[in-house]
This record gives C-alpha cells, sequence and structure tokens, in this order.
C-alpha cells in the first residue's frame, strides 16, 4: 500500500558542487554519470534559457490532482527543486503561477513535473522556470491524498529526496545525493577538456584529430580512395 506521508527532514548536498553541476549543464552531467540519469525527452523547458541546479523536493500526485503540491511547498527552502512524479500518465496544467508564485517566495529554483503546466506567459515574466510533459489549460481537482518526500519516478528516472536535479534546454537530469561532490569534479574536468578542444576546432582542426579516431576507423576496415573509380 502507497504511504501517504509528508517527511520533513532531507538531505541537502553542498551548495558550491550544486552550484557546479548547474555551471556545468545537463549534457555535461549526464556524460560525467556515464550517461545516466536522464529524464525522457518529453520533458521541456516552458521558455528557452533556464537553467538550474537545486536539491530535490519529491512529491507523489494522482493524475490531474495538485493537492500535494501545495503541500510540498511547506517543504521547500531555498534553492531546493520541486519534482512531482503521478501515479498514473496525465497531462492536466497541474502547475500554474499561483502555487509558483509560493515557491518562488521560498528561493526554490524551479519545478520538474510529469504533467502538464498552465499560465506559461505570468511564470515567464515571473522567472519562475518549469520543465513538464505538456502544456494545458486543463484545471485540477484537490481530492487525493499522496507523499512528500518519498522516493518518486519522474519522467522515467528514479528520484530520491536530496538528489539534485539540473535542468536546462537540454532537459533534465538527476544526480544521486551520495555521489553529488564526485559527479561536480567529472563534469568540471569534462568542461575544461571541451573547452581546450573546442579552441582547436575553432581554429580550423578536425574531430578526427583531435579526438584520435583515425586508427579506431581504420582498425574497423574503413579506407580512403581518391575516386569511386578506384573502388
Amino acid at each position: 500500500m502507497m504511504k501517504t506521508v509528508v517527511v520533513r527532514n532531507i538531505p541537502r548536498g553542498p551548495q558550491h558542487a550544486i552550484d557546479a553541476l548547474r555551471v556545468a549543464g545537463v549534457a555535461t552531467v549526464h556524460e560525467a554519470m556515464g550517461r545516466s540519469g536522464l529524464m525522457q525527452p518529453y520533458m521541456r523547458p516552458i521558455y528557452a534559457g533556464a537553467c538550474i541546479a537545486g536539491t530535490a523536493v519529491t512529491a507523489l500526485a494522482a493524475p490531474g490532482d495538485n493537492w500535494m503540491l501545495h503541500v510540498a511547498v511547506e517543504q521547500c527552502r531555498a534553492n531546493d527543486v520541486l519534482v512531482v512524479g503521478l501515479m498514473g500518465d496525465n497531462t492536466d496544467g497541474m502547475i500554474g503561477d499561483l502555487i509558483s508564485a509560493s515557491l518562488k517566495m521560498r528561493g526554490v529554483k524551479g519545478c520538474v513535473i510529469d504533467a502538464g503546466c498552465r499560465d506559461v506567459r505570468t511564470l515567464t515574466e515571473m522567472g519562475f522556470p518549469v520543465w513538464s510533459r505538456a502544456i494545458s489549460a486543463r484545471g485540477t481537482v484537490k481530492e487525493t491524498v499522496g507523499n512528500v518526500n518519498l522516493p518518486v519516478v519522474c519522467a522515467g528516472a528514479l528520484v530520491n529526496p536530496g538528489d539534485v536535479i539540473v535542468a536546462d534546454d537540454d532537459g533534465v537530469v538527476v544526480v544521486p545525493y551520495a555521489d553529488i561532490e564526485k559527479v561536480a569534479a567529472l563534469a568540471l574536468q569534462r568542461t575544461e577538456k571541451e573547452d581546450k578542444s573546442r579552441l582547436r576546432y575553432e581554429a580550423g582542426e578536425l574531430v578526427l584529430d583531435v579526438a584520435g579516431m583515425r586508427p579506431g576507423l581504420a582498425a574497423r576496415g574503413l579506407v580512403y580512395v581518391d575516386s569511386i573509380n578506384d573502388l
């Protein structure tokens, strides 16, 4: 049976590492974790340019019912990200400007919800980013109790309260709490390496040479000919 409970205290990682994950961005963090942790690509930001990272406060809600989002607001602190999983598939507009205004007042960085979002223009003007499954004006009810700060599955990814959520134009990635500092360090190393490579590409070098791809291609049988007549 599903527990209907609110857990008040969750772990929160070091802010310097969380900030480093935000700077690195979703694609780099995903690669740094061995290409893991991504939510489904249907999770899209409601406006371009938003880039956040923060501690996950989790909520499990019934489809078309945003009661537990209101419950979760009370448990959110500055620099958190509200992550909402659903008991079933849904695209109703379960978060809008009113819940978001309350979250923003508490210093929450944004919301990730495997359902719909509405009031997009107002949220954009507020500067409160939401990553959602859909945009929908369809309203919700308040009838079913779920839980707050228990593990949830959001858009195919397991999220434990205290994990770090990184979200930007490329999507959403989940960094497990135990790996926050390790992944931040690996992401920084990857960023520094890519920055050096980018300078070489901009100078005219080819990725084939910078990344040393030619021997591997030759080993797999790739050959060059000067004309199709040489085949």
